[in-house]
């Protein structure tokens, strides 16, 4: 039998999904070496269990635990899919303030009627397996982690900055040219899309697993910035590393 693969959505826009739907001729190929049991985005049709469960987006509500609890319940593995899931993305900006102030400023006279609480990303609630990171993901690396899953081995998600992709690609340093990048503290794998096209890295992919906080200092301490400046800037997507103690509740 194929293995069964699912698709969940929590707080996000979908974009993710959006992306693996963008695969195209290669989703077709995909279909052919899986089979895709539930996928919002793409079908109506609903059943379990599932062998892979992608989930997408960050959970907002002590409502939404028991349905993700009941996922990873019918799940053999279970991926985190873009930054949402994996790091609570730009939902967490909302755990920098007041949580009532921030419903009230959404909902407005309505706001008694929207439950919320602090953003946290799936892992903080499951145990999750694998985390695709990204906002959104990139299509190619969904597709080599799939083909990891189907052979029975770990996935690799870069542990370098991005910084390395960056000279690979011979881009020039937007810190020379009066930017600002969190290119050497965030995890690889887009292919340094941002700093490609003259943007600065915003760390949606997280940072790597030992980030080098003294390189970048120094980097910042040249360039006139401040260790503010960078945290700042990574609040656009790691709103939850800086508030929020994510590790899943047992």
């Amino acid at each position: 039998m194929k293995p069964r693969v699912a698709f969940f959505d929590f707080a996000s826009c979908e974009g993710c999904q959006l992306q693996v739907i963008n695969l195209e001729e290669d989703l077709l190929a995909l279909a052919h070496a899986v089979d895709i049991v539930s996928f919002r985005e793409a079908m109506s049709e609903h059943s379990e269990p599932y062998d892979v469960a992608f989930v997408e987006g960050s959970i907002t509500r002590k409502s939404d635990e028991d349905r993700l609890r009941k996922i990873r319940e019918n799940a053999g593995t279970v991926v985190a899919l873009g930054a949402c899931a994996a790091i609570g993305g730009v939902n967490a900006l909302k755990n920098l303030g007041d949580l009532d102030a921030v419903r009230r400023e959404v909902y407005g006279s309505s706001a008694h009627l929207f439950e919320t609480y602090a953003t946290r990303p799936a892992g903080a609630v499951i145990k999750v397996d694998y985390c695709i990171p990204g906002c959104p993901i990139d299509a190619e690396e969904f597709l080599s982690v799939v083909k990891a899953l189907l052979m029975g081995l770990k996935p690799e998600i870069p542990s370098y900055p991005v910084c390395v992709e960056c000279k690979l690609d011979e881009n020039p340093c937007l810190f020379d040219h009066d930017g600002f990048c969190l290119g050497p503290v965030t995890r690889a794998g887009c292919g340094a899309v941002c700093p490609k096209n003259r943007r600065g890295c915003l760390g949606c992919r997280g940072p790597v697993d030992d980030p080098a906080v003294q390189a970048e200092m120094e980097v910042l301490t040249q360039h006139g910035l401040s260790l503010e400046d960078a945290l700042g800037k990574f609040q656009i997507f790691g709103g939850c590393l800086e508030v929020l103690q994510c590790q899943p509740e047992r």
